[in-house]
């Protein structure tokens, strides 16, 4: 019955679009996608070209028509501002305090609760902090670090008087990088489950009847062969970290403060498009951060994502 009602949608499109005309049947396939080619071209791919277009104007959505062509000024500007340059300090100080801590961390968890009893407790108490709202987890981080907050009573019982932490330009963004590996840890730890879980028991019994135990075991099989998981973590957390915002903006209020010690790329972007209506040199400044993010991405495909 399933094989006729197949052969019968068959011949309705092919008396539809033609029958055994090669041109026609692509014409039918192309006639399938084309919603979904219209939604990206219209939502997705003409914006970019858009931001590319205006990079190269002095350009405000309140003023449309007294835009002009500045060429490569707003790209060489970008490398004289300094609000710009400690912006991109801070992000990859960000990025790369954040990337390895938490990668590190969610492979260790992911070891422990793939061996342990009541796995799947454990796997839902560590994701559910990603499926948190970030605003919600900023305002707990706030009244957790804040001057009488949780952490400073914790370290009064051993004498130590903490920071303020969110208004100390010294730990205002290591505050904010031990808030977001907090967040997004589960995440990446259900990945790495998903590569432990495809690993095939063999491989590990061939090394237990050459001697391989505990450490080496780890080193040398499950390491090598979390190659790939790796790869597409350290991928998606690097983007990520390079587009940091939300964490950002609430815990400075939308500034980066203190002292732009919080400013990151983004909010600087959105602060210059949205807040000072200089669109077109948000949109270069995005363009940077896209080269960036592109450069550090084929560097970990060389190092990570080739094949052996």
């Amino acid at each position: 019955m399933e094989a006729k009602m197949k052969r019968k949608d068959s011949v309705g499109l092919a008396s539809l679009f033609g029958k055994g005309n090669a041109t026609e049947q692509a014409m039918a396939g192309y006639l399938f996608i084309l919603p979904a080619i219209a939604a990206l071209s219209v939502f997705l791919i003409g914006p970019i070209f858009y931001a590319l277009y205006i990079s190269f104007f002095k350009f405000s959505f309140l003023d449309p028509q007294n835009a002009h062509f500045i060429g490569f000024a707003n790209y060489v500007r970008l490398f004289h501002d300094p609000l710009f340059l400690r912006a991109l300090l801070n992000t990859s100080i960000y990025s790369f305090g954040v990337v390895p801590i938490q990668t590190a961390i969610s492979l260790f968890l992911a070891l422990i609760v793939n061996k342990i009893k009541g796995k799947t407790f454990f796997r839902l108490a560590y994701y559910l902090p990603t499926v948190t709202s970030t605003v919600a987890v900023s305002v707990m981080f706030l009244f957790i670090f804040e001057p009488q907050g949780l952490l400073n009573r914790f370290l009064g019982l051993f004498g130590i008087h903490g920071p303020n932490y969110f208004n100390n330009p010294d730990f205002a963004l290591p505050s904010i990088m031990a808030m977001a590996i907090w967040a997004t840890v589960g995440q990446f730890m259900i990945i790495y489950l998903a590569g432990l879980q495809d690993i095939p028991d063999d491989v590990y019994e061939a090394a237990e009847l050459d001697g391989a135990h505990g450490w080496r075991m780890l080193t040398s099989i499950t390491v090598p062969l979390l190659r790939r998981t790796t790869f597409l973590v350290v991928v998606m957390s690097l983007i990520g970290s390079f587009q940091v915002f939300d964490q950002m903006y609430v815990i400075s209020g939308g500034n980066g403060g203190p002292l732009n010690s919080t400013l990151s790329v983004v909010l600087d972007l959105f602060n210059q498009a949205f807040k000072n209506q200089n669109m077109g040199y948000a949109s270069a400044m995005a363009f940077v951060l896209f080269v960036i993010i592109l450069i550090l991405t084929l560097v970990q495909n060389f190092a990570l994502g080739r094949e052996e």
